[in-house]
């Protein structure tokens, strides 16, 4: 680069060219030099982006009314970091996700990108820090060790509200299709084996309700998140703090992020804790795994379509092979559990590094960072493209599902409260070496009227329903609760 093309800036190491149209400076450079792995610039998380600026803003804003900036310095901080929030500058968010130094890269970059805004916004070039610099003044009462693990939770805070949202879609699309299927007879199965008929109703309200569960859990362990550091600076003490600046920082953070944070009792623990993170990475491993449970059984209940279960058809969304002529894979499913299976490998990193911590600061948290916002991520993508991709246009085989549970000798557990255990059994032993109907079996060996048979072996006592829908209308499984998990 020729002299134009560049700037120069200094740190304790010595000096650096910086691009003239970089709003970064000499520690990002740095940082750019030394952590080439993941290739995944922080900026691949937009909410971690907007929450660095949340904090810096509300800094600058604490800063200004205890008074150890001066109006002019903290506006403009203020101004520039809320350009960041609304979206602009992400792309000179450049550091990469996984990093040494316990995320001072991440905060340095930061706290150069804010100040180069707002210089410019000043009417002056970027990198003229003796006016406004990225350490004096950006990131005045601050240390990494406090700004980081708090931008971390409320970029979480803010990235969870997306995936709930998504997950009550899902939640909502399996009810509706347990309102369509409501009817439909089907036989159930444990342990793979044939057991006792139920509706396919009330198998897809069960994947909507344990899905209403995660949304609960997912909620709760959220607050664990809202218990912030600020002002703990280095290792908890508060050096190089005013003492009024830890209150007045949480609340300017709290009334900008929307969240609801609070100061840690102990700085100290605080600081050097990550456990909250794990806590909250093991509730995303939960859902993942409930996730792809449902996946399982959605291939499962759709296999063949001939030579499998062929109980439901998933909507074909791409040719399945490139050698077998019309043949359609449950592609859906299947990219969400491989999704699943990446979060309980973050889940497994998260444990590691939190268990790694040392003394006062756990120096692993950019790659705790990275793998519980790659969580949210991919899972708030995987939940719509099963949602909106598969589980909106799944459709029910009626005729082969009928025909299965009339060809099943697990109806006859409907009949052992009248002819006994025994009987039952043998009965269904003779129907399975004879292909026969049960209730025909029962009805022949004078244990039972043919009208007894019929009202015992009707679709609404086989599944329960008959029971059910005394208490509560079938329409009900419609409405818009999200059901409360015991413990």
């Amino acid at each position: 680069m020729t002299a134009a093309e560049t700037r120069t800036e200094t740190d304790s190491l010595g000096s650096l060219e910086i691009p003239a149209d970089a709003y970064w400076g000499i520690h990002t450079a740095r940082a750019l030099e030394n952590f080439p792995i993941s290739k995944r610039p922080i900026s691949v998380y937009k909410d971690l982006v907007v929450a660095l600026a949340m904090v810096k803003q509300a800094s600058a804003r604490a800063n200004r009314e205890i008074g150890v900036l001066d109006h002019e310095r903290a506006d403009l901080i203020d101004r520039a970091a809320q350009r960041v929030i609304d979206g602009e500058f992400h792309d000179q968010f450049v550091v990469g996700v996984i990093q040494g130094g316990a995320g001072t890269s991440t905060n340095m970059n930061a706290n150069e990108v804010i100040t180069n805004i707002a210089l410019e916004l000043a009417g002056r070039e970027k990198g003229d820090y003796a006016f406004l610099s990225p350490i004096d003044h950006t990131n005045r009462s601050q240390s990494t060790n406090d700004v980081y693990p708090t931008a971390i939770k409320v970029g979480l805070g803010l990235d969870l509200r997306s995936l709930l949202e998504e997950l009550d879609l899902l939640r909502k699309a399996f009810l509706a299709k347990a309102v369509e299927f409501h009817d439909v007879l089907k036989v159930g199965r444990t342990q793979l084996q044939d057991a006792v008929p139920m509706t396919l109703g009330q198998e897809f309200h069960g994947f909507a309700t344990t899905l209403g569960y995660d949304h609960q859990r997912l909620t709760e362990n959220a607050y664990l998140l809202y218990e912030v550091n600020m002002g703990a600076t280095a290792i908890g003490t508060g050096i190089t703090t005013h003492h009024a600046y830890a209150p007045a920082v949480l609340r300017h953070l709290r009334e900008i992020s929307g969240l609801d944070l609070d100061l840690a009792s102990d700085m100290v623990e605080a600081t050097s804790d990550t456990g909250s993170f794990m806590s909250f990475s093991s509730s995303l491993k939960r859902n993942a795994i409930k996730l792809s449970k449902i996946c399982n059984d959605l291939r499962l209940l759709s296999s063949g379509p001939q030579a499998g279960f062929g109980e439901i058809n998933l909507p074909a969304r791409q040719a399945g092979s490139s050698i077998m002529p019309g043949k359609v894979n449950p592609v859906i499913p299947e990219v969400v559990n491989q999704v699943a299976f990446a979060v309980v490998g973050a889940d497994t990193t998260v444990t590691m590094a939190v268990e790694a911590g040392q003394l006062q600061l756990n120096a692993f948290e950019p790659v705790i960072a990275h793998s519980i916002f790659q969580s949210i991520t991919w899972m708030r993508r995987a939940m719509w493209t099963l949602r909106v991709n598969c589980v909106d246009g799944i459709t029910a085989n009626r005729e082969r599902l009928g025909a299965m549970v009339g060809a099943s000798v697990g109806v006859v557990t409907a009949l052992t409260p009248f002819i006994g255990y025994a009987a039952s059994a043998a009965l269904a032993k003779t129907a399975l070496l004879t292909g026969r109907n049960v209730g025909d079996l029962v009805i022949e060996a004078g244990l039972m009227s043919a009208e007894d048979v019929a009202k015992q072996l009707s679709p609404a006592r086989l599944s329960g329903l008959e029971a059910i829908t005394a208490a509560i209308p079938i329409q009900q499984a419609a409405e818009d609760v999200i059901p409360v998990e015991r413990g």
